[in-house]
């Protein structure tokens, strides 16, 4: 009885520490939010640390075709911020200053 009990704590421990690293990595569409962003804060000139930061830690469980989709989106975001329309670059600092500083640290 005490054996089952020592078992079940260390798998409920390790569900639950499997889940904070699931947590700090987000999902795969997170990853490839946090590429646009960064691609959007590239052509804006803005410091990239915390997101570089944020998607190396992330990069390392994600799919070949995540890791694809995320490099379309961090050039669709970087090709975006180079427009001349002004009411486009607010909406594009906008998201800079919204959803994407839940990927900064």
């Amino acid at each position: 009885m005490r054996i089952a009990a020592i078992t079940l704590a260390a798998a409920a421990t390790l569900m639950a520490a499997g889940s904070a690293l699931a947590a700090t990595q987000g999902t795969d569409v997170d990853f490839i939010k946090a590429s646009r962003c960064r691609g959007i804060a590239t052509s804006a000139a803005a410091d990239t640390a915390d997101l570089d930061a944020w998607l190396k830690s992330a990069s390392k469980t994600r799919s070949m075709a995540v890791m694809d989709k995320a490099s379309v989106a961090e050039d669709a975001g970087r090709r975006e911020a180079k427009t001349t329309n002004a009411e486009r670059k607010a909406r594009l600092a906008n998201e800079l200053s919204g959803p994407c500083q839940a990927f900064k640290g």
